[in-house]
């Protein structure tokens, strides 16, 4: 097998090549002065599996480079090709909100499926669609990252209450708080736009009740871009009196100016796991990544 590091990936490729012990080397892109790009695998790919690694953010600029170095494995002899891939663009627009708009998850999912064999990803944004295989035509295996987070919060989070941003999130949030021993809720939330969000609706009777005094607060919520979800739930639970919050992503986006709008309203720490390379990486998951990567190439 030989990992090819995509843009930004070489550190997921890196600890993937050395927890499975095969060869890594980076995908290297170039850039002519008109903007087409070429591309570029410095190994030899005939007769080897070949795993594109790396997340796909702003991924208008990352997956012509994945889809030209695809083709070009195959056309090199690569017995299959696979990628990797902890973060998974284009799942959000999953119907036609207004007529003549693309539902840009499924054209994206046709386009990755023609040029792969494989696909790994970690909790990808799943709301319309249940799985996805709905829409993917190749082998997908969707991660998840609640057992690293529920481990991270063992060991550095005393009484942690677990709690959910909105209703989507509480099927993952439950599953977090039952590995790691802890109670859990979630909000309600309303989106106005892009940047306007209201939460409210806490569990008042447990509130007063005092069955979560004594415990910190962790929002757990799987995307974070603006950040104004996790800034009004915050808010929500310091007026309940629940004191300073801890909040968690899954996969840090973070748009400009998100990461100090969080801080400046009293969020006392966040971190996230390293789907996305950010400051406030502190959830490895290449581990359990490599561990599908294994499971997915042996099976038949």
């Amino acid at each position: 097998m030989l990992i090819v590091a995509l843009p930004g990936g070489i550190r997921l490729a890196a600890a993937l090549s050395g927890l499975l012990g095969c060869e890594c080397s980076p995908l290297a892109v170039h850039t002519f002065p008109d903007g087409e790009t070429s591309v570029r695998i410095d190994a030899p790919v005939a007769g080897r599996r070949v795993v594109f690694a790396g997340s796909l953010h702003h991924p208008d600029a990352r997956t012509l480079p994945l889809l030209f170095a695809a083709d070009a494995a195959r056309e090199l002899g690569a017995t299959s090709t696979g990628l990797v891939a902890p973060y998974l663009a284009y799942m959000r627009q999953d119907a036609r909100f207004r007529p003549g708009e693309a539902i840009t998850s499924r054209t994206y999912a046709r386009m990755l499926s023609q040029s792969l064999d494989l696909l790994i990803t970690v909790d990808p944004h799943l709301h319309r669609w249940h799985a996805l295989g709905e829409i993917y035509s190749i082998p997908t295996q969707a991660v998840a990252a609640a057992p690293a987070i529920a481990a991270w919060l063992v060991e550095h989070v005393r009484h942690p209450l677990i709690v959910g941003p909105d209703a989507e999130s509480e099927q993952w949030v439950s599953e977090v708080a039952r590995l790691a021993g802890a109670p859990w809720t979630v909000l309600s939330k309303k989106r106005h736009g892009d940047r306007d969000v209201s939460v409210y609706a806490l569990d008042q009777a447990a509130v007063e009740s005092g069955a979560w005094h004594g415990h910190t607060p962790v929002l757990l919520d799987d995307i974070v871009s603006s950040g104004e979800t996790l800034v009004a739930a915050s808010a929500a639970l310091q007026h309940a009196g629940l004191g300073a919050t801890i909040c968690i992503a899954v996969h840090a986006l973070f748009a400009t100016g998100a990461l100090e709008r969080m801080r400046g309203a009293g969020i006392a720490r966040i971190v996230s796991c390293d789907t996305i390379e950010h400051e406030t990486n502190a959830i490895e998951l290449a581990p359990l990544l490599a561990d599908a990567l294994t499971q997915a190439l042996a099976s038949p």
